[in-house]
C-alpha cells in the first residue's frame, strides 16, 4: 500500500468536502487509517472505494445499500440481484421520462389555442394528477 493521503487532498482527488468523506466514514462507507494530527489519513485505495460510491449514487442507490455492497474486508461484494432489480426501476424510469418529453413536445407544439382547450394535454393533467404512468400521449386517444 502506498502512504497515507490526507484528507484534504482526498476530497480534492475525489471532488467531495471533507465534511462528505466525514459523513461516509460515520456511515461506514470508508475508513480512515489515522490521524496526522486533527486531520484524518487514508489509503489511497480510499479513492476507489469512493469511485465506486459515486458510480451507485449516480445509479440511483442509497448509501445504506450501497454500504452493503462492501464486505467487512473493504472489497466490494456486489449483489447482482440488486443490480438487476436497480436496473430495471432505471428502465421504469427512462419509460416515465420519455413520455414526459413527448408530453412537453406535445404541449409545445399543441395547435390548440389554449393547452386547457388541447384534450391531449388535459389527459396528461389528469393522469399527473391521479399519479398514473399511463402514456397519456397514446392511451385513449390521439395525438
Amino acid at each position: 500500500m502506498g502512504e497515507a493521503v490526507d484528507i484534504a487532498e482526498v476530497a480534492r482527488a475525489a471532488g467531495l468536502t471533507a465534511s462528505t468523506l466525514r459523513f461516509y466514514e460515520e456511515k461506514g462507507l470508508i475508513a480512515s487509517t489515522g490521524r496526522r494530527g486533527l486531520r484524518r489519513q487514508f489509503d489511497p485505495g480510499v479513492l476507489e472505494r469512493l469511485a465506486l460510491i459515486a458510480l451507485g449514487r449516480s445509479a440511483g442507490f442509497a448509501l445504506d445499500e450501497i454500504a452493503l455492497m462492501f464486505a467487512p474486508d473493504g472489497r466490494p461484494r456486489i449483489d447482482r440481484d440488486l443490480l438487476t432489480a436497480k436496473a430495471d426501476e432505471l428502465d421504469r424510469r427512462i419509460r416515465e421520462l420519455e413520455v414526459m418529453r413527448e408530453g412537453l413536445r406535445h404541449a409545445a407544439a399543441c395547435p390548440a389555442p389554449s393547452h386547457l382547450e388541447c384534450p391531449t394535454f388535459r389527459r396528461i393533467l389528469g393522469d399527473a394528477l391521479a399519479g398514473n404512468g399511463a402514456d397519456p400521449l397514446t392511451a385513449g386517444g390521439t395525438r
